[in-house]
């Protein structure tokens, strides 16, 4: 691992992932953490994702992407995967990389990748599963 490689990586940590409280998106307040899992229930609105705290890496650049199950946009075709960058702007800088589930959430049911970035040096790379619950999962063992 080469020394610019290795400040980057050994600068993130992964403080959390999975299931989140609904995140105000206009907010600069992340979104609390419910539940730390890798498999989470489909529901609308059910947003998840994983937090990192970045340090001494100010006036980098995030790369990011979501991969995520094949669902069609408003044209009718299959929608690509997410991407997007965050320029970091302080010396402890947190990062939420996230998703919520909307309208019609069947087709949101599947593997969502979230990988994260800074010079193409990968920081983080998550895969949570969203999946639909069946009526056994959700028996009554109060005897």
């Amino acid at each position: 691992m080469g020394s610019l490689e290795s400040k980057i990586a050994s600068a993130t940590t992964m403080l959390h992932y999975g299931e989140y409280e609904q995140w105000n998106r206009s907010s600069k307040k992340l979104p609390s953490l419910k539940h730390i899992c890798t498999d989470i229930p489909v529901s609308l609105n059910a947003e998840f994702g994983y937090t990192l705290l970045i340090k001494g890496l100010k006036g980098k650049t995030i790369s990011f992407t979501i991969q995520h199950p094949p669902f069609k946009d408003e044209h009718g075709e299959i929608s690509p995967d997410f991407t997007g960058e965050v320029c970091i702007n302080s010396n402890a800088f947190t990062f939420y990389l996230g998703d919520c589930i909307w309208e019609p959430i069947e087709d949101k049911i599947g593997l969502w990748r979230l990988i994260t970035h800074i010079e193409n040096i990968c920081l983080a790379d998550k895969t949570l599963n969203i999946y639909q619950e069946t009526q056994d999962e959700d028996y009554d063992l109060d005897w």
